[in-house]
């Protein structure tokens, strides 16, 4: 063999050892806000593959819904609710204010962690005022940090968050959102963010996605998901991305 071909073999198979390295791209999708409508959260748990379902705390169908998730095989959060706005305090039960006192943040956590079983991992529910404040972030990882195996997704509501820098100083496992799927319940809108979750997808190698238990979000992905792996994409669930961070 000349060495013209040598070098050509030699490129080939670094660039198969390469393909088998990266692999394809993956994608961890959220389904969030569980936990009012049981007719919805069950669709949204038949969905196919393993998505991962964030159920808010203190919801009349939290229980329920957390169970049935655990029971189909799919993993289960905590989407805790966070303030929002300076003058527009949490309204959902068991959420966050800024105005808490350290021992009613943890007993406010505690509560809402207990209300949805089998949580490995918590994200924030809204927060684009809580996730930018460094002392309730801090209080909130170290709660988080205390519990063995507990992860954070950061909802990423605000480009201002320091959620993900406390909780790289705390020790806590984390990843941000990189596409919401609705950011409003238009079919077409939840078309093009699906078409942007690939791109991004492929542009990155992993990306976590947060969807929500509309009927065109879900009407989308019954039709979608089962094509994902053929168009050359890794459907995972977000522990697995998390734990490979």
């Amino acid at each position: 063999m000349t060495l013209g071909r040598l070098c050509l073999a030699a490129l080939c198979l670094l660039l198969a050892s390469a393909t088998l390295a990266t692999g394809s791209p993956r994608i961890a999708i959220i389904i969030d806000d569980l936990g009012y409508r049981l007719d919805a959260g069950r669709r949204a748990i038949d969905l196919p593959g393993p998505l991962t379902f964030a159920v808010l705390p203190g919801t009349p169908r939290a229980e329920a819904l957390a169970n049935e998730a655990f029971l189909s095989g799919k993993e289960v959060l905590l989407h805790l609710p966070l303030q929002a706005k300076p003058n527009d305090p949490v309204q959902e039960p068991l959420g966050i204010n800024l105005d808490m006192s350290r021992k009613e943040f943890k007993e406010t956590f505690e509560q809402a962690l207990a209300s949805v079983p089998h949580a490995i991992g918590v994200n924030s529910h809204r927060g684009s005022l809580l996730t930018r404040h460094p002392g309730h972030m801090q209080w909130l990882m170290e709660e988080i940090q205390a519990r063995e195996n507990l992860f954070f997704i950061d909802s990423y509501t605000t480009h201002e968050s320091v959620a993900l820098k406390i909780a790289s100083e705390t020790g806590v496992k984390a990843r941000k959102r990189d596409v919401f799927l609705d950011p409003d319940s238009k079919p077409e809108t939840v078309a093009r963010e699906f078409a942007r979750m690939k791109r991004l997808a492929d542009k990155r190698g992993s990306i976590v996605v947060i969807g929500h238990p509309h009927d065109a979000t879900l009407a989308l992905l019954e039709q979608e998901l089962p094509k994902l792996a053929d168009a050359g994409y890794e459907l995972v669930t977000i522990s697995k991305l998390v734990s490979s961070n």
